[in-house]
């Protein structure tokens, strides 16, 4: 009897090795751009501390130190967790590339408006204080758009990874798509008061949403994040399983509450 045929070990095509390079080369750009955008909001919690002011209103070091790090650590998440799901490389580059450099134009134009000592959103006072608060507007939408694909290749397609992965994912994004639609409802509230001739009030009637909009923005970080250290753990697949349906209970808790909060102080 002859050898038995073994199968031949699969050859990467000329143009798997050159895309997942490719793929490489973008994820290392998001997490320096996110690193340099968290250490630029960490920056200007110095300039706050050694110029003082103060923290809440449109004009303050607050926003360039909590978009700066929150843009940052969304940017760097993102970026990880959109490993798992089943979604082109070449698209899942493209997606990411423009997610990122929107990043940079939002935190950008916001640090610049701040060390004017203007407010970055719905301040139409000059034309060019007008285009930094369309720009601002125009890049949240796309930060809209790119998320809501993420979300639902997400949901189209079971996401990889450890036992728990796919369901921490899902809920992340599920629940970020909250954080987009209070993000967005304030900008268009806002936009309408400004354009009416109520300035003041516009920049007022962001307050009631951000609260609901800060917590739900970050669980498509929190929930797989924890999901991998579970998966860390000797603990059996139900007992992961419970702690992580208790997790996402708990954050939908405290997003439904933020939301309650929001609808009856609008």
């Amino acid at each position: 009897m002859g050898p038995v045929p073994t199968e031949a070990p699969a050859v990467p095509t000329p143009t798997s090795a050159p895309r997942a390079r490719g793929a490489r080369r973008v994820e290392r750009l998001c997490h320096t751009t996110g690193a340099l955008l968290v250490l630029s909001g960490l920056a200007h919690l110095l300039v706050f501390a050694v110029d003082g002011g103060p923290w809440d209103g449109p004009v303050s070091w607050r926003k360039p130190v909590t978009f700066g790090v929150s843009f940052g650590v969304t940017l760097i998440a993102v970026t990880w967790v959109t490993s798992y799901l089943r979604v082109g490389t070449r698209l899942r580059a493209l997606l990411l590339a423009v997610f990122a450099a929107d990043c940079v134009v939002e935190v950008g134009g916001i640090t610049l408006q701040a060390w004017r000592g203007v407010p970055s959103h719905l301040d139409m006072e000059t034309p060019f204080d007008t285009a930094v608060s369309m720009t601002l507007a125009v890049g949240g939408g796309v930060l809209v758009v790119m998320l809501t694909v993420f979300a639902v290749v997400s949901f189209r397609h079971r996401p990889s990874g450890p036992a728990g992965m796919d369901l921490a994912v899902r809920s992340g994004f599920a629940i970020l798509l909250v954080a987009l639609a209070s993000g967005a409802a304030m900008i268009a509230r806002g936009v309408v008061l400004t354009r009416t001739g109520h300035q003041e009030a516009a920049y007022h009637s962001t307050a009631p949403l951000k609260p609901l909009h800060g917590v739900s923005l970050h669980a498509v970080l929190v929930l797989p994040a924890l999901a991998w250290l579970l998966s860390r753990t000797p603990w059996s697949e139900p007992l992961r399983r419970r702690i992580l349906y208790a997790a996402i209970g708990s954050y939908v808790t405290a997003v439904v509450g933020a939301g309650v909060w929001a609808a009856l102080a609008y």
